[in-house]
C-alpha cells in the first residue's frame, strides 16, 4: 500500500473508526501527514487542479505546491515565479461516521457564536477543527504563526484545508522565493479524555512557544461604565476605590486605560471620537507618565489601549492604506502596514508607553484595519477583492505577523501585550494575553452572556498554550442586574483566565466590594483550568468545574 495512505510516526499509528486516507494517532509524537488526494491553486480568475509530479508535489506549469515533514508536523510549501496565486486547497478523502460533531474556531475574536455541529452544517473552521463521533475526538489543525490564513471544511467523504494567499484583496505575488504556507499537526483523543480535555492539549501542539504572564494578571479597565468618557480624574478615583479591595500584595492588578486618553481628531469631536495620535494624550489627561505614577501610587499597575494602525486626519495620503469596503471612511484614516516608515512610527510609540512607565498596553482593531471586516464577515472571503498594500510580494498572514512582532520587539519584556481583534493564531507566541471574544457590556447582560459566557467556554481551551485568554470584562454598572453580574464574575475568578472589571463607582455597593475582593484573591493566583460540561449541547454552558467542584449557573 502506498505510504501517503498513512500517516508518519515515531510509533505506532492506532486508526479511528474513520474511513479513507487521512488517518491519525493516538499518541502525541512526531505526526507527519502526508501527501493529500488533490491539490488546486486559485489563479486571479480561477481555480486549478495541481497533477501529482512526485510523491509529495503537486504541480501545474510554475505553480508547485510540495508537502513534506516538517519536524511534528507537514509543512506545506508553495511557489509560483511569475503567477499571482490567492489560495490553494489540499484535500484527503475522509468517511466521518454520519452522527460526528465538530467544532472549530474563528480567525480573530469569536462574537458569541461558536457551537458543536452535526456534519449537515459544514462549514469554514478557522485554523482547527475537532471531529467527535461520541467515543474519539480527533484534531486538525494548522500550527501557530503561518504565512498563510487557513481554514478547514469537512465533508461526508472529504476533509479540505484552504490556505488564503491573498495579499490584500489580490493573489500574492511571491516572485522567486517559497511561501512557507502552513505546518499541519494532528491528534487523537486518549483513552478517557474528554473533547474538552483534548482541545486544550491539541492546542499545546499547535503553538511551540507561547509567551505567557509570569503571574496571573487580572485588574480593571474603565470601558463598560465610561465608553471613552474618561478622564485623568476618573482614572485615579476608580483605581484608588478598586485597589481598596486588594489584598494580594506579591501580584499586583492593572488598571487599563481604555479608549479616549489620545489626542482626538479635530474632523471628530467629542469624548469617544476618533482618536488620531496614540504618540500624545489629550487634554483631559494631559501628562501621561504623571498617570502611570498615579496608578501605581494607587497600588496598581498602569495599561494603556491603543490601536495602532490608526493615521492622523492630516497623514500624507502615499502613507494610507487603499479605502476598501468597510474601511472607507475618509474622516478615519488608516495606515499601510507594510511601509516601513508606518511601522517605524508604532515602535516609536512604545518607546513613549516604555518612557511614561506602562506595563500594559491593549493594542486593538489591527484585523479590522487591515482587512476591513470583522471576523463574523468572513465566512465567505476575507476582504474586498480587487486591492492591494504597498507591497504586494506578501501575504496577508504575513503582513499581520510582521506588524505583531514589530509590536512584540517594540514592547521588549518590560511591557505585557493583550491582542484586541487580533488574529488568534497570528498573535500566539507574540502576545501575553489575547482577548479572544467581542465586546461584554455595561449596558446589556444578554451582549455580555452571548459573548462572554459563550467565548470563555470554547476558546478557555487556548490558555496559556496560545497565551492568556481574556474573556473580556466584568461591566459591573447600575444598569445590568447584580444577580446576573456576580456569576460572570465568579466564572472568570475561578476560570483560571484573566480577570478584568469595569466597575461604575456608582454600581460598587457593599455585596459587589465583598464579592470583588474574594475574586481579586483567587485571580491573582493560578487557578485549575475550568471546564464547560454540557458545551457539546449548549453553547452558553451552565454547568462548570471549577476547582474541581460542578457548578451550575442560572444565565437566564
Amino acid at each position: 500500500m502506498h505510504r501517503r495512505q498513512f500517516v508518519k510516526l515515531s510509533s505506532t499509528v492506532s486508526v479511528a473508526a474513520l474511513s479513507g486516507r487521512l488517518t491519525y494517532a493516538s499518541v502525541s509524537q512526531a505526526i507527519a501527514l502526508n501527501a493529500p488526494d488533490a491539490v488546486w491553486a486559485q489563479l486571479e480568475d480561477k481555480w486549478i487542479s495541481l497533477k501529482r509530479t512526485n510523491g509529495d508535489t503537486f504541480s501545474d506549469q510554475d505553480v508547485v505546491v510540495t508537502v513534506k515533514t516538517n519536524g511534528n508536523a507537514s509543512g506545506i510549501y508553495l511557489q509560483s515565479p511569475s503567477q499571482p496565486i490567492k489560495a490553494i486547497r489540499l484535500s484527503w478523502r475522509y468517511s466521518p461516521k454520519p452522527n460526528v460533531q465538530f467544532v472549530g474556531d474563528h480567525f480573530e475574536r469569536s462574537y458569541g457564536d461558536l457551537s458543536w455541529k452535526p456534519l449537515s452544517q459544514a462549514n469554514r473552521n478557522p485554523w482547527y477543527i475537532l471531529i467527535y463521533d461520541g467515543k474519539q475526538t480527533a484534531c486538525f489543525g494548522v500550527k501557530t504563526g503561518s504565512g498563510s490564513i487557513c481554514w478547514w471544511q469537512l465533508s461526508n467523504t472529504s476533509l479540505e484545508l484552504t490556505c488564503d494567499t491573498l495579499s490584500g484583496g489580490n493573489g500574492v505575488l511571491l516572485g522567486e522565493r517559497t511561501l512557507h504556507a502552513a505546518d499541519v499537526v494532528t491528534m487523537q483523543s486518549r483513552s478517557g479524555e474528554s473533547p474538552y480535555q483534548v482541545d486544550h492539549r491539541f492546542c499545546g501542539l499547535m503553538c511551540d512557544k507561547p509567551r505567557l504572564p509570569k503571574k496571573p494578571v487580572y485588574g480593571i479597565n474603565d470601558w463598560y461604565f465610561a465608553y471613552g468618557a474618561n478622564s485623568f480624574e476618573l482614572i485615579k478615583k476608580t483605581t484608588a476605590l478598586m485597589a481598596e479591595l486588594v489584598t494580594d500584595v506579591n501580584n499586583r492588578p492593572f488598571s487599563v486605560i481604555d479608549a479616549g486618553w489620545a489626542t482626538y481628531s479635530p474632523l471628530l469631536p467629542g469624548d469617544g471620537g476618533w482618536n488620531d495620535d496614540f504618540s500624545r494624550p489629550n487634554a483631559k489627561f494631559k501628562d501621561m507618565h504623571l498617570m502611570a505614577d498615579t496608578i501605581r501610587k494607587e497600588g496598581m499597575r498602569p495599561g494603556l489601549w491603543m490601536r495602532p494602525l490608526c493615521a492622523r486626519h492630516d497623514e500624507k495620503a502615499s502613507l494610507l492604506a487603499p479605502q476598501i469596503a468597510g474601511r472607507n471612511n475618509p474622516k478615519m484614516p488608516v495606515l499601510d502596514p507594510t511601509i516601513p516608515e508606518n511601522i517605524e512610527r508604532i515602535k516609536r510609540n512604545f518607546d513613549s508607553y516604555k518612557t511614561w512607565g506602562f506595563e500594559l498596553v491593549k493594542h486593538d482593531f489591527t484585523t479590522y484595519d487591515i482587512l476591513g471586516r470583522w471576523g463574523f464577515s468572513m465566512n465567505e472571503s476575507l476582504t474586498a477583492a480587487g486591492w492591494n498594500f504597498y507591497d504586494r510580494s506578501k501575504t496577508n498572514a504575513e503582513i499581520i505577523g510582521h506588524l505583531y512582532q514589530s509590536i512584540r520587539d517594540a514592547a521588549g519584556n518590560g511591557i505585557y501585550i493583550i491582542g484586541c481583534n487580533t488574529m488568534s493564531h497570528l498573535s500566539a507566541g507574540l502576545v501575553e494575553l489575547c482577548r479572544i471574544g467581542d465586546d461584554t457590556s455595561g449596558k446589556e447582560w444578554s451582549r455580555t452572556l452571548k459573548m462572554g459566557v459563550n467565548t470563555l467556554a470554547f476558546r478557555l481551551p487556548q490558555h496559556n498554550k496560545f497565551y492568556a485568554v481574556d474573556g473580556d470584562c466584568v461591566g459591573l454598572t447600575t444598569s445590568i442586574a447584580w444577580d446576573k453580574n456576580k456569576q460572570w464574575l465568579r466564572l472568570l475568578a475561578e476560570s483560571g483566565s484573566p480577570l478584568f472589571i469595569s466597575a461604575q463607582p456608582e454600581a460598587m455597593g457593599e455585596a459587589q466590594k465583598i464579592a470583588v475582593k474574594k475574586a481579586f484573591a483567587q485571580a491573582a493566583n493560578p487557578q485549575p483550568l475550568a471546564e464547560p460540561i454540557d458545551w457539546l449541547t449548549n453553547p452558553l454552558p451552565q454547568k462548570w468545574k471549577l476547582n474541581g467542584k460542578v457548578v451550575d449557573f442560572n444565565w437566564t
